[in-house]
């Protein structure tokens, strides 16, 4: 299987595969930052969508942070595993201290990133949820968590890369998965690309003022 060059050629090559959606008005691209910005912003530009942000932060375990017991989004909405919760014991003052924190990393970011630009409004839209490939996709559920409350009329997952086993769990819980390589092994997502640098922040921000906006949310 071939690496791809970098984020923006694989967004590029995403794109043929969801030609479909090309200049559709009620279709929003939504990057994850920071690595799906750039992959999203080819995708919006090739199909002539609005680019926008799923701007998340995942709510760790507080001795186990990779473990997520929920997600809390830029809007203020979070959404707790009430499994996790449970079979933990933990306690409210715990997931308060862990919310706080992420929550005041998602202010740091959203004003970063949007500026004066104003929150879409994603109810009964379609939308494509980008990021640079998913390995286990507990990022990518805790997105979904929280967009499913915004009540969307449907959403795409579409990605460069994804493991066989992720691909066949997360198809059962969008409307449609679009991807490039499902490689066994699957070692990394870095492993896919010959470009792979972190993204920074300026960047995420350049490409999303530089990229069609979504019509506004009437509430914000």
């Amino acid at each position: 299987m071939r690496r791809f060059r970098n984020r923006r050629a694989a967004g590029r090559l995403l794109a043929t595969k969801l030609a479909h959606y090309a200049k559709q008005p009620d279709t929003i691209v939504l990057g994850l930052p920071r690595g799906g910005i750039p992959v999203a912003y080819e995708i919006a530009r090739s199909l002539d969508l609005a680019l926008d942000m799923c701007l998340v932060r995942k709510l760790g375990v507080p001795w186990h942070s990779e473990l997520a017991m929920g997600a809390i989004a830029a809007n203020g909405i979070m959404v707790l595993n009430s499994d996790i919760v449970a079979s933990l014991s933990i306690a409210k003052a715990e997931i308060d201290a862990v919310a706080e924190v992420e929550r005041r990393e998602l202010k740091r970011r959203e004003k970063l990133y949007r500026g004066d630009r104003p929150q879409p409004e994603l109810q009964g839209k379609t939308l494509i949820i980008v990021d640079d490939g998913i390995a286990t996709g507990s990022s990518l559920r805790a997105a979904l968590a929280i967009l499913r409350q915004q009540h969307p009329a449907r959403i795409v997952v579409a990605v460069p890369v994804i493991p066989i086993e992720t691909h066949a769990l997360l198809r059962q819980e969008v409307d449609e998965i679009v991807c490039l390589l499902q490689p066994v092994p699957f070692f990394a997502i870095g492993a896919w690309y010959e470009r792979f640098e972190q993204v920074p922040d300026e960047q995420v921000k350049a490409l999303l003022q530089h990229a069609p906006a979504p019509v506004p949310n009437a509430i914000a």
